[in-house]
């Protein structure tokens, strides 16, 4: 099944994070999704995930632990088996064995302090339902099956209206819509997120992210420079490549 080629990432407020000590080790536990709970206005809509979203990709995926998604410093490896993950009812269940270095001991003082509290997660959507708007007038988009890439404690939220984040969505949606099999209710949410989406990037100008400026886990490196072209400054090309894709996916969600 064909899946979105951006990278998206969650916290969401209801994840908790903490210390327990296992025999002589010490590990980091906590939930890096809950199950049906809604979250806070993301792009324009709401997002919900379901009980099921990371059955098969925590059986077939290599997925890593990094602190702050930053692929320097590793925390844990799902296949060296220092990285446990598991669907339970309340959401996905982690344990991160981390490895005897000066950072990861900060980072775990940080967290028995109260500092580091929550976590955050990674991943590709291969498969989501949108619903009509709630109560509060925003369309609800439901994850019902994901590509998980990695689980991460963090210092912010993961989903602030930063440029790559907003691409990310933009390339899901399009791929859903591309693929065919969209209801028209669906296209009906997809297009009611999308009028909420350009109007806040409109109010609100993105600025360039320094996430922006790495590449992501699978992604290769020429990607970073799809916006670049010759004769025009690195962000201008990106915010050229940003307003054709607003563009693009408007049509796609209106036609």
């Amino acid at each position: 099944m064909q899946l979105s080629s951006k990278i998206e990432r969650r916290m969401l407020d209801v994840a908790e994070l903490r210390l327990d000590d296992e025999g002589e080790s010490r590990t980091i536990r906590g939930y890096a999704a809950v199950f049906d709970s809604l979250s806070q206005p993301l792009f324009g809509f709401r997002e919900v995930i379901r009980k099921g979203s990371f059955k098969k990709t925590v059986r077939e995926s290599d997925i890593r632990a990094l602190w702050n998604h930053d692929p320097n410093y590793v925390l844990g490896r799902k296949s060296a088996r220092t990285l446990r993950l598991e669907e339970d009812d309340k959401g996905l269940l982690t344990r991160i064995f981390p490895p005897s270095t000066q950072w990861a001991r900060d980072l775990m003082h940080s967290i028995e302090r109260g500092d580091v509290s929550q976590m955050s997660f990674g991943f590709q959507t291969i498969k989501d339902r949108w619903m009509p708007a709630g109560q509060d007038g925003l369309p609800v988009r439901e994850l019902l099956e994901v590509r998980l890439l990695d689980v991460s404690p963090v210092t912010f939220p993961a989903y602030q209206q930063t440029e790559v984040h907003v691409r990310a969505l933009m390339d899901s949606v399009m791929s859903r819509i591309e693929r065919g099999g969209v209801s028209r209710e669906e296209r009906a949410a997809m297009g009611a997120a999308i009028r909420e989406l350009l109007k806040e990037l409109e109010a609100e100008p993105g600025q360039p992210h320094a996430e922006s400026q790495h590449t992501e886990p699978g992604q290769p490196h020429s990607e970073q420079r799809e916006s670049r072209e010759p004769g025009i400054p690195h962000s201008e090309g990106r915010q050229r490549t940003l307003l054709d894709r607003r563009k693009r996916l408007l049509e796609l969600a209106t036609s």
